[in-house]
């Protein structure tokens, strides 16, 4: 405990931020001094449980207490706020991990891969809007950036390249391994990728990642927003995962999706094509967690944008480096495209395992992989072939979540009833709401 206190000390911290996630992937926490680190690290600070988004637990008793127990190994002195370092919790409640914890729920999942001598490496790659409030509503920070076709765009990429490079030094610092930054293709949208890592760790880094960026725009006056789809067409923000499964450890890893040569012109090995299988199968369930807003299916639609195309998916496909499907099969990995940036990267990853383990288990096929621009195919012929369309609201992805038993099983009862509770919430109150564009369109039609 002394070295964990004396290294934080001599890079100048005096304060660590306990940091868990809720439910809606929102970064909670609070403030403890270095001096009481022992109790942060060995039962964990307390917070009012059912003040929690997510966690059902009641006013009273002894469960009404959650407590957030650090991590060691993930404390990290904070470049863009000198003297704090966060460090990731997970939950625990009467003194057990607490069940409902997303932190935990993706412990679980890796807790079975383990067991089976394998471990996932994940790359999450988030798509992010940089806003500011004009005249009651949202608008791109930088008003310059107008493009039809904004992507890769270097006129308007230097111009926040303060804000960029302060996020590049300060996640370098802080062991995120920055390789490329780029302007996506929506106005005041950007892309920053980092290096894969295991499966817990890079969802702890994705939760760092936003801490860092919302601290930095706000001292220079703009939002920094993973709303899915904040701008009428033009594309959303997705928050991809490029994925591979491994065994063996650093010194003997071998990638279990890797072909070996054995490839028949696939991509993946069988065990993973029978991964991709189980992703496809429960494909409508992992709607519901991967794109858990109702904004999230404006994204999920398909439809043209101002630069030709959405990028996202909106049909249960495979192909070898095809975009336009929902699984984008690589050497040896495969990029999942259904999150969006609203995604708990936790839930979304168990759920993935959870999903990919049940092809396995069931030598699920994923079909024959399509290569066709999923885009231009009509929709009659996409029927025609059995491709099936993803959910296209929150509720028709809700109710498929409820019937898909292996997703609820990684959820977790407690974290599943919340889940459907909240969301059904939010469904009803957005099927509630009387919008602008209504009342532009029926005020004075009748």
């Amino acid at each position: 405990m002394k070295d964990f206190k004396d290294r934080l000390a001599a890079q100048g911290v005096h304060t660590l931020i306990a940091q868990f996630t809720d439910l809606h992937g929102v970064a909670k926490g609070k403030l403890v001094p270095l001096a009481n680190a022992d109790a942060l690290l060995m039962d964990g600070v307390g917070f009012s449980g059912p003040s929690i988004w997510g966690t059902g637990l009641p006013r009273t008793g002894r469960r009404a207490e959650y407590y957030g127990r650090g991590s060691a190994s993930t404390a990290q002195a904070l470049p863009w706020m000198p003297g704090y370092a966060r460090i990731a919790c997970d939950g625990f409640v009467d003194g057990q991990p607490f069940d409902a914890c997303p932190r935990q729920v993706l412990r679980r999942q890796i807790e079975r891969l383990r067991k089976r001598g394998w471990h996932l490496q994940t790359g999450i790659e988030p798509e992010f809007f940089l806003l500011r409030r004009s005249e009651g509503t949202y608008v791109p920070a930088d008003p310059d950036d107008r493009l039809s076709k904004p992507s890769y765009d270097l006129k308007s990429l230097p111009r926040q390249g303060d804000f960029l490079a302060q996020l590049v030094v300060g996640l370098k610092a802080c062991g995120l391994d920055v390789f490329q930054i780029d302007h996506e293709d929506a106005h005041g949208q950007y892309e920053v990728n980092f290096v894969h890592a295991d499966a817990l760790t890079s969802a702890d880094n994705l939760m760092l990642f936003k801490m860092a960026a919302q601290v930095l725009a706000e001292q220079r006056g703009m939002l920094f927003s993973m709303m899915p789809k904040p701008f009428t067409r033009q594309p959303g923000s997705g928050m991809h995962f490029h994925v591979s499964l491994w065994s063996g450890g650093k010194e003997d890893a071998r990638c279990l999706f890797d072909t070996h040569g054995d490839d028949h012109g696939r991509d993946l090995s069988s065990l993973g094509q029978h991964f991709i299988a189980g992703v496809l199968a429960h494909s409508a369930a992992l709607c519901a967690v991967a794109a858990p807003t109702v904004n999230s299916y404006k994204r999920l639609v398909v439809g043209e944008s101002i630069s030709g195309t959405s990028w996202a998916p909106a049909y249960v496909a495979h192909g070898s480096n095809n975009r336009t499907a929902l699984v984008r099969t690589l050497s040896g990995r495969f990029e999942w495209r259904l999150p969006d940036a609203s995604a708990n990267p936790y839930l979304a990853t168990a759920a993935l395992i959870a999903a990919g383990l049940d092809g396995i288990e069931r030598k699920l096929d994923p079909g024959p992989a399509c290569a066709d621009d999923l885009f231009e195919v009509p929709l009659a012929q996409i029927r025609a072939r059995g491709i099936e369309v993803l959910p296209q609201d929150l509720n028709e992805a809700l109710r498929a979540l409820r019937v898909d038993e292996v997703v609820c099983a990684a959820l977790g009862e407690t974290l599943t009833a919340q889940f459907i509770q909240l969301k059904n919430a939010e469904w009803t109150e957005y099927r509630q709401h009387v919008s602008d564009w209504e009342m532009q369109r029926y005020a004075s039609l009748f």
